[in-house]
């Protein structure tokens, strides 16, 4: 199973989003380097290691952009643990502004 869908399995598991969007982001950043590297060397953009999640769930009212973020973090840590070297997490409640695209 890719990085992308167990990302988009867990997420969906136990937050039950009306809306998400999990972006692979990798080729974005090639040529960046990774300091656990071997020799810092430039990063080519392969792989699954970048990834932007966009998600709007009732789970998140109430709680502040930290708390969401840990929440994400949280369950997503194994994949932070074995590959993924960054996510960018856009975490709303319904009704709040999103850049979600249908």
């Amino acid at each position: 199973m890719s990085t992308k869908t167990s990302i988009e399995e867990k997420l969906t598991d136990a937050f039950r989003p009306e809306a998400l969007q999990v972006i692979d982001e990798s080729h974005l950043h090639a040529g960046h380097h990774h300091a656990d590297s071997d020799h810092h060397a430039a990063f080519d953009g392969s792989g699954e290691t970048h990834f932007r999640v966009r998600i709007v769930a009732e789970s998140f009212a109430g709680l502040s952009r930290i708390a969401r973020h840990r929440a994400v973090n949280a369950l997503l840590a194994e994949e932070l643990s074995s590959g993924v070297h960054a996510l960018a997490i856009e975490a709303a409640a319904p009704g709040e502004p999103t850049r979600i695209k249908g």
